[in-house]
């Protein structure tokens, strides 16, 4: 059996278990998470879960809104919905094991308000796949690179749904490549390690079928001198304030 750890999100909110060592989610998961705005009754599909970081602090966050995960490691599916029951929010989030390629039948096309995402960060062409297959998967692209991912995900979308995307910044070209001439409005947001240095992410947001110009806004610096998370990050990671769009 992998051994896990328990790791707490939002100032111990909630406890997540974790693989110790493979596939373990850090803090992109907590700002993408953070950039979701859907209001009560929408519902909310989080594609490439893992253990359930995301789905599950979107669920926190926004206690009007439904929930479905996708995942297509069988253990990390398991583990998800083992952090949904242990931390009460399993009337809420539904996990399903599945492919985005191939997403399973109970995923309706066309039907979610938001869908989020933190896909594989790395081309296969130009990085080495770690040892560990689970890391390697979820880190690596294998049957969508991020174009096609991010097209896939607008599928599940209803007309004028939002997608949210966390993605290296070095890879954004694919994310809005994936956009293009399906969805507008689009909104990225540099997430800048400090003041100063380039960015490291970008998250990139987006509505179906959106006319609107895309707008670059002044995103978010996450340390400040001394390396301790800025005032506004810290408000994020510890307290579960929302991502400051504007």
């Amino acid at each position: 059996m992998t051994a896990l750890t328990a790791d707490d999100f939002l100032g111990g909110r909630l406890t997540l278990a974790q693989p110790r060592t493979g596939v373990r989610t850090g803090s992109d998961s907590v700002f993408l998470a953070a950039a979701v705005a859907a209001r009560p009754g929408e519902r909310v599909l989080d594609v490439g879960t893992g253990c359930g970081v995301v789905a599950l602090l979107i669920a926190y966050r926004l206690p009007g809104v439904m929930v479905d995960a996708l995942e297509v490691q069988p253990s990390l599916v398991e583990l998800a919905r083992a952090n949904a029951e242990r931390n009460g929010l399993g009337d809420r989030v539904r996990v399903l094991e599945g492919d985005l390629a191939q997403a399973p039948r109970e995923l309706p096309r066309n039907a979610f308000d938001w869908v989020v995402s933190n896909p594989p960060y790395h081309d296969p062409a130009a990085a080495t796949a770690p040892p560990d297959t689970a890391k390697a998967r979820a880190h690596v692209e294998s049957t969508l690179d991020t174009q096609a991912w991010v097209a896939q995900c607008l599928k599940f979308l209803r007309p004028r749904g939002h997608i949210a995307v966390i993605q290296r910044a070095d890879r954004l070209a694919d994310v809005l490549d994936g956009l293009a001439g399906k969805a507008g409005d689009i909104r990225i947001v540099p997430l800048w390690p400090r003041v100063g240095a380039p960015a490291i992410r970008v998250i990139v947001l987006a509505r179906k079928g959106g006319k609107g110009a895309l707008a670059l806004t002044p995103g978010l610096v996450l340390h400040g001198e001394g390396g301790a998370f800025t005032p506004a990050a810290e408000a994020i990671l510890r307290h579960g304030a929302p991502f400051p769009l504007s």
